[in-house]
């Protein structure tokens, strides 16, 4: 079993804002395998279903929202008994990357990541991550949480198909169990 957890904000005020990129990328895989997401209370989370080659899949948006996403992580990892470091794949925003960019890891620290401060409180550190750059030239301008707040410009959404096409190959790499760190880099035309 495979379990691919994505960080955002639940409810409209947040859907288009650069925190929850990992909602927009994991609703943009969900729609191309043609499943869609059901409220599951039990763990805290929206959570969409498939089969990858006989394997159970999950794809997981927490409705705790962003900063306390480890309660919805540990509800289900203790449920399925998953095995952290090679069951769970996390994407996340990533403040300390500039938009375009994006990594993968197969763990770490929280480097100052709320919500991934809270996943690791909840699970260790050892758990494969999908990092997306949100930095621009704009975060200058004002605190990190008004930025990751707020919306993407109309040149980054043009970059959303290419960025999740990426992060859309990282999740395969990951159902093969072939996930490596590795970096992708697109830019604004």
């Amino acid at each position: 079993m495979k379990i691919i957890l994505a960080q955002g904000n639940p409810g409209p005020k947040y859907q288009h804002t650069r925190h929850n990129i990992g909602f927009m990328a994991l609703d943009a895989f969900a729609e191309k395998k043609h499943i869609s997401f059901s409220n599951k209370p039990k763990f805290h989370a929206e959570i969409a279903e498939f089969s990858h080659k006989g394997q159970k899949v999950l794809l997981v948006k927490p409705l705790t929202f962003y900063n306390e996403t480890g309660l919805a992580a540990r509800a289900l990892s203790d449920f399925y008994k998953i095995n952290i470091a090679t069951d769970l794949l996390v994407i996340h925003d990533e403040l300390a990357l500039p938009f375009g960019i994006v990594r993968t890891r197969l763990k770490g620290s929280d480097a100052g990541n709320n919500g991934v401060k809270s996943l690791n409180a909840h699970l260790g550190q050892d758990y494969a991550r999908i990092r997306v750059g949100i930095f621009n030239s704009l975060h200058t301008q004002t605190n990190d949480v008004d930025f990751v707040l707020s919306t993407f410009s109309p040149e980054e959404k043009v970059m959303f198909s290419d960025i999740f096409s990426h992060i859309e190959h990282f999740i395969e790499k990951f159902l093969e169990n072939n996930f490596e760190p590795t970096s992708r880099s697109l830019s604004l035309s």
